[in-house]
């Protein structure tokens, strides 16, 4: 294990394989839908063997064995001698998985767990054509001479080459005079560098086409001196003397038959075929009479675009954006202090500022922007995996995969989306049998989806299943003791379907390996709370779940309505508000104990959040007028009382102090535009433990 190379070399290698590796995972799902797709099977294997390349310059021997061996698997499915099979693709799929884990030691810098013997007899099994071929001519050792594509596609090695003319002297014909004799005796010395001599090529050509026979305006026999006519003649076509791939790949094909190379290990490939390798010359013209086009020379071509990205560390990134935070907080200062001002100057100079200052946030932020497809691209392997383990049969559709968010959120999101991919693959769609029953297709549908919604990002997961039954939620919230059968009764669908983020709480009978303990979507409402985001369930029975997640575009700013409870200032994140009006406090109501509200015919409990976060507000006189402010979570809506509302602000959100931390309703702190210090609260948070 070579991880005293160049830093820089390694570097590379985690970022361009780690960049493969995840494609592998999409493509070989995608390659299972359509098995007959070339340009797949070739992109598959051209991503193993170009892992295999970078793990042997670094001599990472393990993770180059597995690599070759799998490559060997697509270069025999790509030569179309084997079926794309469900079981082949088990195999190849726990090859990769293998891979990764390679690749996670190699970026932790551990020494390497090589694959398990029986994963690579396998594969090795699977690396042999359907026809009763030989295992040995196809499943070699890492280190020998690579698998021989098919003749009309890659690129041919060097190894593969000099069987080639090897090929070519072995099979030369008796009746050769003596100077082919000496040219072919030229041509099958071992080369010293990559390049083919001008000597060699003219061999190749003549034992192809016969002697001479190649170049239509010259006749090299009717002269005495036959090889420098030939390579005469030969120039006067072409203003350099490279070859290119299409004049190769034509002359491999005369020489071996269409679609065949030289196979690496095979000694007697040339005498397999005497006819391919001497060709009998034909009194007509011959069958590709064109002269040899030549491309121009590299010095004629254009020049090389230059590379136009560049690799940043993240924490630069972060840093920026922190600087560009502390930014915000100043002219947020300098507009309070602007609007306080009657100087005209100073309102224009403040005014440039704030469009300076927001278009410099955009562009940073932008910096630190991903496609939510980073998150996507894990799950057809994940619904394909758990579809095979539950004998379901579940189709994956996907769309908005270019949707952009901050890179913190991707991250942060990747855990709760596979819950819920998972539970509407397990929970959501019916069995096959089931479906047809219902008149349904046999396979189901799973869509994820994402778009962005102003300064925010909407996330759905929905299937085409069964729908959730509300009575049988409301029944086993009584089996578990969350309500007794008189709430129960009075919950409403949405807040039946909502029972379903409750620790603890699962429909399933049976605990199985992938579901029935109730500790996934606890999980998910709390991370996506944590996101400052809301979760929201739609459900029709017999017609499918949809599950829709909605989260800001980024965690670093944040758009707040700022409130004063006395003479302290707060933050409510404005995703959570959802309407603002003035409220005569006596005209309040009280059902089952709880103050509460009637607005436009619905109710809303009523809260005064003054009396928990402000010292000594509850000895204090309540006024008869004040603000409400309703905010939602999820389905809930509740109204807050506020004693003044100061305005919307865009903040940054600066971490608690450690003798803070873990305070009840509190996400952070801020600097209001007034330089004073204000809490944001944490809506879930502060309802969880107050109310």
């Amino acid at each position: 294990m070579a991880f005293d190379a160049d830093e820089d070399i390694l570097q590379d290698f985690l970022v361009e394989a780690g960049e493969i590796l995840e494609k592998l995972s999409e493509q070989l799902v995608d390659l299972e839908q359509h098995p007959d797709d070339s340009d797949l099977l070739n992109a598959i294997f051209r991503g193993f063997h170009t892992v295999k390349g970078g793990a042997g310059f670094l001599q990472l021997d393990p993770l180059v064995n597995c690599c070759h061996s799998a490559e060997n698997v697509f270069d025999i499915l790509r030569n179309h001698k084997r079926k794309v099979t469900s079981e082949l693709m088990d195999v190849v799929l726990q090859a990769l998985d293998s891979i990764n884990a390679m690749f996670e030691e190699v970026r932790n810098r551990e020494e390497l767990t090589p694959a398990p013997d029986d994963l690579i007899v396998a594969l090795n099994q699977l690396a042999v054509p359907e026809s009763d071929a030989p295992v040995e001519t196809v499943a070699e050792p890492a280190s020998s001479v690579e698998p021989a594509s098919s003749g009309d596609q890659g690129d041919i090695t060097d190894e593969e080459f000099e069987k080639l003319l090897d090929a070519l002297a072995d099979g030369k014909p008796e009746t050769a005079s003596e100077d082919s004799a000496e040219e072919t005796a030229d041509a099958d010395v071992p080369a010293s560098s990559d390049d083919i001599t001008d000597d060699e090529f003219e061999a190749l050509l003549d034992q192809l086409h016969g002697k001479g026979k190649f170049v239509p305006p010259a006749t090299p026999e009717a002269t005495g001196n036959n090889n420098e006519d030939s390579k005469s003649a030969a120039s006067t076509d072409a203003d350099s003397d490279t070859i290119t791939d299409d004049e190769f790949e034509s002359l491999l094909d005369e020489l071996h038959g269409k679609g065949s190379g030289p196979v690496a290990g095979s000694d007697g490939a040339a005498e397999n075929k005497p006819k391919a390798s001497a060709p009998a010359p034909k009194p007509a013209a011959p069958a590709k009479p064109e002269p040899v086009k030549k491309p121009a020379s590299p010095a004629r071509e254009a020049a090389p675009v230059a590379e136009t990205t560049v690799r940043v560390d993240t924490k630069r990134l972060d840093d920026i954006m922190n600087m560009v935070g502390e930014l915000v907080l100043v002219r947020n200062r300098l507009q309070r202090l602007g609007s306080e001002s009657e100087d005209e100057h100073m309102h224009k100079a403040v005014a440039n500022l704030d469009v300076v200052t927001t278009d410099l946030q955009a562009a940073v932020m932008q910096t630190r922007m991903q496609p939510i497809k980073k998150v996507f691209g894990r799950f057809p392997r994940v619904v394909r995996d758990l579809a095979r383990n539950l004998k379901k049969e579940v189709n994956l559709v996907m769309h908005g995969e270019d949707t952009d968010l901050d890179k913190n959120l991707v991250e942060a999101l990747a855990d709760p989306l596979v819950h819920l991919v998972r539970n509407s693959v397990d929970h959501g769609v019916e069995w096959p049998e089931e479906r047809e029953k219902a008149g349904k297709p046999r396979a189901g549908t799973v869509t994820l989806s994402a778009q962005q919604e102003g300064d925010h990002i909407l996330l759905s997961i929905a299937d085409d299943g069964a729908g959730m039954n509300p009575d049988v939620l409301r029944r086993k919230a009584v089996e578990k003791g969350l309500y007794d059968q008189d709430a129960a009764d009075r919950l409403t669908d949405n807040e039946c379907f909502n029972l379903i983020f409750a620790a603890g709480f699962s429909t399933k009978e049976q605990i199985s390996d992938v579901s029935g303990r109730g500790v996934g979507m606890d999980v998910v409402k709390t991370r996506i709370g944590q996101l400052n985001g809301q979760i929201a369930i739609e459900s029709g029975q017999g017609k499918g779940t949809k599950i829709i997640i909605k989260v800001p575009l980024t965690l670093a700013i944040m758009p707040t309505l700022m409130i004063m409870l006395g003479d302290q200032s707060f933050a409510l994140p404005l995703v959570n508000v959802v309407e603002i009006f003035h409220l005569d406090l006596t005209k309040t109501n009280v059902v089952d104990g709880r103050e509460c509200i009637v607005v436009r015919d619905k109710v809303f409990p009523l809260f005064h959040i003054k009396r928990w976060l402000v010292q000594g507000a509850a000895a204090q006189e309540e006024p008869a007028n004040a603000h409400v402010v309703i905010v939602a979570m999820g389905t809930k809506q509740v109204g807050f009382v506020v004693d003044q509302l100061v305005g919307q602000e865009e903040v940054v959100i600066k971490p608690l102090g450690r003798a803070l931390q873990g305070t009840p309703g509190m996400a952070g702190a801020t600097i209001t535009g007034d330089g004073r210090i204000a809490l944001i609260i944490d809506v879930p948070s502060l309802l969880q433990h107050y109310g």
